[in-house]
């Protein structure tokens, strides 16, 4: 398992990353642990959660992904062995359940870092992650930016200043974004230099072959500044595997599921699956494989985050770290977004 530097915190992680945010509610509590067990394994060592998981989010469920992490970290004593991250989360959303309305103030961060820290049997977290900005922004697939102003949204300087106490108490080692936009990342790197916070060492937005606005804006940032890509979504909610095309809904997956999840289910992005779907299968590749193995690629990221429901789906992710994509195949995948660029950004 190849290994990269997550910023400059002199912390390494494997190139791929265990996602849970089916831990909770598509998976049981022995499920979770199970997958847990296969990944550490195969060599990834680097765990993804948020205090708001499972999803759909729900104030029932609220939590479990975390419970299900630190239960297995109790049962197998292995804190020294993972590089632990979670994420706090920011205004509206519809989160009501969590603290009457979650924000990114001090006093919130504090709380949700304790109880996350309380969830997860540890007292620290390698990586503390923003879940997505306090302000509003263009976000989870939002386009035409409209600039509005929000008077209760909570400066950057006192959401940096919480983390950096938390990170002066022990509580955490680093911190990172998640769904974030260019200026957002470039105010807290300033911010970080001029008032000496912490700086921000990853971003945690989505990207696969159907959603490549990374590279627009962000890509630029994490090479010149050191804030590389934690790649989630990195199959576009399974729909680069090609089991929901032509209408299928396989039983028991996500899409099948939740009605909510539909931000890679268009015409468009149909016709784009078809093509990368048809180019994996003229080179005698999965096309789940296909989509990851190329995510891995990418000169930018710092890790892929892979999520399953089962270990043979899991096993499959896995196996993407070791596939190397032929030149034809590279240029295969170019012709495609030429042709279909960013069907669902």
């Amino acid at each position: 398992m190849e290994r990269r530097p997550l910023g400059d915190s002199g912390i390494t992680v494997s190139r791929l990353c265990l996602g849970t945010m089916t831990f909770g509610e598509q998976n049981s509590e022995a499920e979770a642990h199970e997958q847990l067990d296969r990944a550490l394994a195969a060599g990834i060592d680097f765990i993804d959660t948020a205090e708001m998981y499972p999803v759909p989010p729900g104030g029932e469920t609220q939590g479990r992904t975390e419970a299900y992490i630190g239960s297995w970290l109790k049962a197998r004593g292995r804190r020294d062995d993972i590089v632990l991250a979670s994420k706090v989360a920011g205004a509206g959303r519809g989160m009501e359940h969590l603290r009457g309305g979650p924000k990114l103030s001090r006093a919130q961060i504090h709380q949700a870092l304790d109880d996350s820290l309380k969830r997860l049997n540890t007292d620290y977290l390698d990586l503390y992650q923003l879940h997505w900005p306090d302000r509003p922004a263009n976000y989870f697939g939002k386009l035409d930016y409209q600039h509005e102003e929000a008077p209760d949204a909570t400066p950057l300087e006192e959401t940096l200043s919480a983390l950096k106490e938390a990170v002066d108490a022990g509580k955490i080692r680093t911190i990172g974004l998640s769904n974030e936009t260019p200026w957002g990342t470039m105010t807290c790197l300033r911010l970080a230099e001029t008032m000496n916070l912490p700086r921000v060492v990853s971003v945690q937005n989505p990207y696969n072959l159907l959603n490549r606005s990374y590279e627009i804006g962000m890509a630029e940032i994490s090479h010149r500044e050191n804030v590389g890509l934690l790649a989630y979504s990195p199959l576009a909610f399974g729909v680069l595997s090609g089991k929901y095309l032509g209408g299928v809904k396989p039983e028991g997956a996500r899409l099948t599921l939740f009605e909510r999840f539909q931000r890679y289910n268009s015409t468009l992005a149909e016709e784009a699956t078809w093509a990368y779907v048809d180019i994996a299968r003229r080179f005698d590749l999965n096309p789940a494989q296909m989509a990851l193995a190329w995510v891995n690629t990418r000169p930018f990221l710092t890790s892929n985050i892979i999520g399953a429901t089962t270990l043979e789906q899991l096993d499959r992710n896995i196996a993407s770290e070791g596939m190397t994509l032929s030149d034809e195949v590279i240029e295969a995948i170019e012709g495609v977004h030429k042709r279909l660029p960013n069907p669902c950004p």
